[in-house]
């Protein structure tokens, strides 16, 4: 028996939950050396992200961010494109925000300008991830280099605009000036307050149910519609799609836009949601985690709902350790983050074969 014959529950649930715990192991075991309680950080940690005033704001303000990054690495993947241009995308998809909520702002009605600028999110997203897979469709150029060297140029873009001709007047920090007001997304504790619903302030706000939103697209597009399995059987067959009567290229080149309209529209949360206004690497290397997100949720939008609640907890509560413990440093924070990677990204099928042989025994025992 082999991952791929393995129950479809053990493959989508228990297998990413023992790899959990496989990190979370390795973790106790270093912070057991150091000298802390492994379960009273754990505890730390858990209350840090939900149970303490607002900390569930906080990470679901993370979780958001994490959810964006998950599916555009997901809808590129059912196409076996590997998106590592997450990062590249957001700042882009930034930059299309600041740009209309900049121009449109002092002319338009906020609410007007909060809608163009979630289309511009998409908008450059999608261009900025549709030119790589343009270069592989077209000239063969490989989507992994391609999409990584464009992080480095939607990066060099935004220090040339941001310390030059969008920098706020009389600064010397790279950002724009402030939106106008309105222009931003409604935070989710003044809407609660709104309807007399006490709740803990917290940057958490509409871009989180946008992501949910879009998480429901994704689940649609893919297993719903003609594109969608037209998407998923060029990735498993490209000759089975020319076969088919459709285009590989222009499958490849569509399915990178739509990759990147998903990671550009993570700026809603950091941009629109939370600074009103674009900062220098607002981005935050959430584009990279989103490939571990994507890898432990199986590419399916409510697995990806689920690893990126994981994140935003071990982001939220992994500052709480940082507070509550002398000998556990932020370092020691993104080590565990690490961890979490490792096993769910590059170790991901490494209890594979012992959870297949048990499978085997258990059906022998049964027949």
């Amino acid at each position: 028996m082999t991952q791929n014959q393995l129950p479809r529950w053990v493959d989508i649930g228990l297998l990413p939950l023992i790899n959990i715990l496989a990190a979370f192991i390795v973790a106790g075991i270093i912070i057991a050396l150091v000298g802390e309680n492994p379960f009273e950080a754990l505890a730390v940690m858990v209350k840090g992200a939900f149970v303490y005033k607002g900390s569930l704001g906080y990470t679901l303000y993370y979780t958001t961010n994490f959810i964006f990054t998950g599916l555009a690495v997901a809808v590129a993947f059912h196409a076996m494109l590997f998106n590592i241009g997450g990062e590249g995308q957001a700042a882009m998809g930034g930059l299309g925000v600041g740009l209309i909520a900049l121009w449109l702002g002092p002319i338009l009605h906020p609410l007007f300008v909060v809608i163009l600028a979630i289309a511009a999110a998409a908008a450059f997203g999608a261009i900025w991830g549709a030119i790589p897979g343009y270069l592989q469709a077209k000239r063969g150029s490989h989507i992994v280099i391609t999409t990584i060297m464009f992080n480095f140029i939607a990066a060099s873009i935004l220090v040339w605009l941001l310390a030059g001709m969008l920098i706020a007047p009389g600064q010397m920090s790279p950002e724009t000036s402030r939106f106008e007001e309105g222009v931003s997304l409604m935070k989710i504790h003044e809407l609660a307050n709104y309807f007399g619903w006490k709740m803990a302030r917290s940057p958490l706000n509409l871009s989180f149910v946008i992501a949910l939103l879009s998480c429901l697209g994704v689940w649609v597009l893919i297993w719903r519609t003609r594109l969608g399995y037209v998407i998923r059987a060029t990735g498993f067959s490209p000759k089975a799609s020319i076969y088919a009567g459709h285009q590989p290229a222009r499958i490849i080149i569509l399915a990178m836009a739509i990759s990147g309209a998903l990671a550009g529209m993570m700026a809603l949360n950091e941009v629109l949601g939370v600074h009103e206004r674009v900062i220098l690497n607002f981005t935050a290397g959430y584009g990279f985690t989103g490939i571990a997100v994507a890898l432990m949720g199986r590419n399916h939008p409510v697995g990806i709902i689920f690893a990126s609640l994981l994140f935003g907890a071990l982001y939220q509560g992994g500052a709480e350790l940082d507070f509550e413990f002398q000998t556990i440093t932020r370092e020691m924070v993104l080590m565990i983050q690490g961890l979490i990677i490792l096993f769910s990204g590059a170790l991901a099928y490494m209890f594979t074969p012992w959870l297949a042989r048990f499978f085997v025994r258990a059906e022998g025992q049964n027949g």
